[in-house]
């Protein structure tokens, strides 16, 4: 099972950055996401394959047109939050504001309900498992945020499930499709999005995929945008992890849709026997 999911947020949505943090910074920076939408959207409709898009509630906001295309081409909305800031950054009271504004800028435009949601930068941490509450209580039945490996931003290491499993929490259930990684040397990697998907070469993830009964990707607009800018700033890792392989990043997606068949989450959902899957409590993972 091979799921493809966009977060889609503009190319100068980079997290824990001076100059790229806070909303007020971003009306300084020229946006670039018509045209990754588009790239993207051109390419599923090529490649005749469904996706699921998380996207921004502030995107939602000031470039509608934008979302409605996504929505009037038949692909399925997620929240990828409202302001794209870091999760184990916020209280509970902020996440709350931030996830209820996304959902109902997403749902006027949409005119559906928002079931799915992914944590910008994969960031939930053991400190801040709390949100699943707010998720529950927000009506978000499908969850993509665990990162299960070492991550800047969030990761829970010791999160053994490499597939999708039932969170249970003060009696809730959310269904969660992790990120999806593999055991080399033993230490857990993950091949199939973003900078990890850019800095490797595509025999390899080819040969990830081949051997993997369960794949998650994500993948932003920026990630297959060579002509961006270069957010100054950064640091030499960062700005390598940033911009490296994205020449060629569009041609290994084009590829990898090709090669292997790839759905969208509301069909891995319904393809999943939830009876089946092992259900993880939260709790244990509380610090």
């Amino acid at each position: 099972m091979n799921i493809l999911t966009f977060d889609i947020e503009d190319w100068f949505h980079i997290l824990d950055n001076d100059s790229t943090e806070n909303i007020s910074d971003w009306a300084k920076y020229e946006s670039r996401i018509n045209d990754g939408v588009d790239r993207i959207l051109t390419i599923l409709e090529e490649s005749e394959t469904k996706a699921t898009f998380f996207v921004l509630g502030w995107l939602a906001e000031k470039y509608p047109h934008v979302i409605r295309k996504i929505n009037d081409a038949g692909y399925e909305i997620g929240s990828h939050s409202y302001a794209h800031q870091l999760a184990y950054k916020q209280d509970k009271k902020t996440f709350n504001t931030d996830l209820s504004k996304s959902i109902d800028y997403i749902e006027n435009l949409t005119g559906k309900k928002v079931k799915f949601y992914r944590a910008p930068g994969f960031s939930i941490k053991k400190e801040n498992l709390w949100v699943y509450d707010t998720l529950c209580d927000k009506g978000i039945e499908i969850d993509c945020s665990i990162f299960p490996a070492k991550r800047a931003h969030g990761g829970i290491e010791d999160f053994q499930f490499r597939e999708p499993v039932l969170l249970e929490h003060h009696g809730a259930y959310i269904k969660e499709l992790p990120m999806s990684f593999t055991n080399v040397l033993g230490t857990k990697l993950v091949y199939s999005g973003g900078g990890y998907f850019r800095l490797m070469p595509y025999k390899l993830i080819d040969y990830f995929l081949r051997n993997a009964s369960y794949t998650m990707t994500y993948f932003h607009p920026r990630d297959f945008d060579p002509e961006q800018p270069v957010i100054r700033d950064l640091s030499t890792y960062r700005t390598f992890k940033s911009y490296y392989g994205l020449s060629t990043s569009e041609g290994k997606l084009r590829k990898m849709l090709t090669n292997h068949h790839f759905i969208d989450l509301s069909t891995a959902v319904d393809l999943i026997d939830w009876a089946k899957v092992p259900i993880v409590s939260i709790s244990n993972f509380v610090e």
